[in-house]
């Protein structure tokens, strides 16, 4: 993240990416996840997470606890309390529910001048903002992001600091059909684990177990599916919802050998 931001100067490169690595170390995979991207691996036809997104919703009480602790962050036009909706100058003096850094529940406040201001977090789901800007809250770079039209700095809410899980190998036996899937939220946007774990098994089973191409192939057809197909009214899932409009970026690693085929 340093080095990104002396680029930023010297190089004058601008923009910021969410990192997700995968790191085997003495029989062990360490896991390391800033962003929104996924990793899950399929054991015996088992789901294990192997990471967790980082976005408004999940991370609402570290950016709240932020903008609590440094409201000079906040600029004048954003509050660090949450409401269920935006708040109208006519319902000044009333009860609403609120909550903040530190509530997991909902309480009633009597709603006050500042609360006019626009929430730190605003939105549900995919469609949750900081600062109404951007919807994730760890990666790299993004040091000169700004809100529109102002001059209030996003970059102080972003942490480049990964959250980090290990999984042991030595553990358990794997077959060739025990996996480890990285993918970017374009994956992960229109497919859950579920469907991933199913299209990992379909195409595992119509190759050999001794087949290295057949986790490329796993790893193929998950971006296609994602994708979609090009229609009249865009790009289209067999189900006919819409397919992934974002980058989709899949790997899919083998955690056994035909050698332990059972």
């Amino acid at each position: 993240d340093d080095e990104i931001e002396r680029e930023r100067v010297s190089q004058h490169l601008s923009g910021g990416c969410c990192a997700l690595a995968a790191v085997y170390l003495l029989g062990k995979f360490y896991m390391a996840n800033a962003g929104d991207s996924r990793a899950i691996i399929i054991r015996n036809g088992e789901i294990i997470p192997m990471s967790r997104e980082f976005t408004p919703e999940t991370e609402r009480q570290r950016l709240q606890f932020l903008g609590f602790l440094r409201p000079e962050l906040l600029g004048k036009e954003f509050t660090h309390l949450e409401f269920p909706r935006r708040i109208q100058p006519k319902e000044l003096g009333k009860k609403m529910l609120y909550r903040d850094q530190s509530m997991n529940g909902w309480a009633y406040k009597k709603i006050e001048e500042d609360d006019l201001k626009f929430p730190l977090i605003y939105g549900e789901g995919k469609k949750a903002r900081v600062m109404a800007t951007i919807g994730v809250t760890r990666g790299l770079g993004d040091h000169d992001l700004k809100v529109f039209s102002s001059n209030i700095h996003i970059k102080p809410f972003l942490s480049c600091f990964p959250e980090v899980r290990v999984y042991d190998l030595t553990q358990y036996e794997h077959c060739p059909d025990d996996v480890l899937v990285l993918g970017t939220d374009g994956l992960w946007d229109v497919t859950n684990d579920k469907e991933v774990a199913s299209v990992v098994m379909e195409v595992l089973t119509s190759y050999e177990p001794n087949d290295p191409c057949r986790y490329t192939m796993v790893a193929q057809e998950l971006v296609v599916r994602s994708r979609g197909v090009l229609k009249e009214r865009g790009w289209r899932l067999a189900n006919d919802k819409l397919g992934s409009g974002d980058d989709i970026s899949v790997f899919v690693i083998p955690l056994g050998g035909p050698g332990n085929y059972t």
